[in-house]
């Protein structure tokens, strides 16, 4: 059998896909589209338990309001409620969202924003079918079609994305400047244990619970994922945290820590767009 039958085919499967997918979204039908999406609002905080599951997220209190039909609804993320709440304070809105007209199977979003059309596994499946046809491009007429198929689409990207993401980086860290600074406690060290049966090797993963007030007022309980040296003995450790006035669930603890790693991620983008461009070039040269 004829190889060109295999990438045909690979690329009909996922167009047709991808087709069904576009179709599904311009007629509104997809699950995104049939989503409801509003805000809820933390009402309660309970505090993690010590030694308990970080997958469980903090325990709170939301209530929301149906936008259809305005009924209102206070509910618990008790169970699988979409994103765990991992940064709680009372009156902190966040995303809820759920199928139309079955506000009882709500979840959970940590952000406001809504689902959108549903066109990311269409748009993933244009690009298999591109994948395809540079691969059998590749081969019929040598490898330097691989490299300017692939390398070049995504250099143009990141040349596209890149100042924006350098002025983002810069932004950030500006914002390190402006952020408040006020006393925090850990109160708790949440353990998660995991146990591959094939070698009985067992990985064990803790996440600190940080609680701490705003200038503000508004009590905050958070999952602190970095900033300290010893998460296991850090129980009870007074801690200084640096949060954003504007949403203190933007927060850090080692600010020069933070600043460090920020300017890193903007040369490791820099860097790379060079090596994609460069590897788009060596590839045109040579055809």
């Amino acid at each position: 059998m004829d190889w060109h039958v295999y990438p045909a085919l690979w690329c009909g499967v996922f167009g047709t896909w991808a087709l069904v997918g576009y179709g599904r979204s311009l007629a509104g039908v997809t699950r995104a589209q049939r989503t409801v999406w509003t805000r809820g609002r933390i009402e309660r905080v309970g505090e993690p338990r010590h030694g308990s599951s970080p997958e469980d997220g903090i325990a709170v209190v939301v209530s929301f309001q149906d936008p259809v039909t305005g009924e209102e609804f206070t509910v618990t993320n008790d169970g699988e409620r979409g994103e765990r709440i991992s940064v709680a304070w009372t009156g902190r809105e966040i995303g809820v969202h759920y199928p139309r007209g079955r506000p009882h199977a709500f979840r959970f979003a940590g952000h406001l924003s809504e689902g959108g059309r549903g066109l990311g596994r269409p748009t993933f499946a244009l690009f298999l079918v591109y994948a395809g046809l540079v691969v059998a491009a590749a081969i019929d007429w040598g490898w330097p079609w691989a490299l300017l198929g692939f390398c070049g689409p995504w250099a143009l990207s990141g040349v596209y994305h890149l100042p924006g993401n350098i002025r983002d980086r810069k932004r950030r860290l500006g914002d390190l400047a402006a952020m408040a600074a006020v006393p925090g406690r850990v109160v708790a060290v949440l353990r998660s244990v995991t146990h591959d049966a094939t070698d009985g090797t067992t990985w064990t993963s803790l996440m600190p619970v940080v609680a701490f007030t705003t200038l503000d007022g508004r009590e905050v309980t958070a999952y602190c994922e970095s900033g300290l040296p010893d998460p296991a003995g850090s129980r009870g450790l007074d801690v200084t945290v640096h949060y954003a006035p504007a949403d203190p669930a933007v927060f850090v603890l080692d600010v020069e820590a933070e600043r460090r790693s920020w300017k890193r991620d903007m040369a490791v983008n820099v860097v790379g767009v060079l090596v994609v461009a460069a590897a788009a070039v060596v590839g045109a040269v040579a055809l």
